[in-house]
């Protein structure tokens, strides 16, 4: 499994880092199988898996138990999951046991959160508890109430200039890496090239360290309104829906269950049971 330096190094070898979302033991294991380096239990799985439309009602509870089936799927691959809405701006004991709980009960090899300078406190924190945290900017899914909804971040010099200095505070406060999501291409290189960490993007153009998408979208699985920034390397939804079609069919035409998906009595069983010897027996 990789490590924190891994990705540091990776960097510096103009490597590039392959990233992916995974909310189950299957995705998980094939993602795993498929090569990356490392996972995101994001809760971006409220709105992708759990029906939510937005990830304002993921619980701790929630990311405990879908980091729990990552781990139990990817059991060599990395795994970062995402502190959900408000559990890192209270009192830090309590995030710091929202923490404990991602790490030691559910197997997280390191947290991510949304925010520059109002989290950089937590992050310096986390970091010397002994915690890897990974930063995330630009288009928070979080606030975005806040931002006004689904929009590029930092087009203009003043918003690109504070993602700058949010970025350079998160490491200095030792955050191993950020995820920038949604800004213009020009701010995803300059980031990545001052930055010491890997900058892992979303919608952030190709020059940065990494890249990062919703393992649902890549596939094509139940993914609707598609952002620009998310190539489908395949679409299974079509496949999924031709196969259930196919099976709804031949149950009302009686075409499933064939004799070979059944199993069967020896004859002298199947008597005893119609001539009724068991009828009554116990009472």
């Amino acid at each position: 499994m990789k490590t924190t330096a891994n990705f540091r190094k990776m960097k510096r070898d103009n490597d590039p880092i392959a990233m992916l979302t995974a909310y189950d033991a299957p995705s998980a294991r094939l993602a795993e199988r498929a090569g990356v380096d490392l996972l995101l239990v994001g809760d971006s799985l409220g709105m992708v898996v759990l029906g939510y439309d937005s990830t304002i009602p993921v619980t701790v509870d929630d990311m405990v138990l879908h980091t729990k089936a990552v781990k139990r799927g990817a059991r060599e691959t990395f795994v970062v999951t995402d502190l959900p809405f408000l559990s890192y701006h209270s009192d830090f004991s309590e995030t710091a046991g929202y923490v404990k709980r991602l790490t030691q009960e559910a197997g997280a090899d390191a947290v991510k959160l949304e925010g520059g300078m109002e989290v950089t406190e937590t992050v310096k924190k986390l970091v010397q508890a002994g915690v890897p945290v990974m930063g995330h900017l630009g288009l928070t899914p979080q606030s975005v109430g806040v931002l006004g909804g689904y929009k590029v971040q930092g087009k203009q010099s003043p918003d690109a200039e504070k993602l700058i200095r949010e970025a350079q505070a998160l490491e200095d406060a030792g955050a191993f890496a950020i995820v920038i999501e949604c800004v213009p291409r020009q701010l995803g290189q300059v980031m990545t090239e001052r930055l010491n960490i890997p900058v892992i993007g979303i919608g952030a153009g190709a020059d940065t360290d990494g890249q990062v998408l919703v393992y649902h979208d890549v596939i094509g699985y139940e993914s609707e309104n598609v952002p620009k920034f998310v190539h489908q390397y395949t679409n299974i939804s079509s496949l999924i829906e031709q196969g259930l079609a196919r099976y709804v069919n031949d149950v009302k035409e009686c075409a499933f269950p064939q004799q070979k998906h059944t199993y069967t009595m020896k004859e002298d069983q199947l008597q005893e049971l119609y001539s009724g010897r068991f009828v009554g027996e116990g009472n």
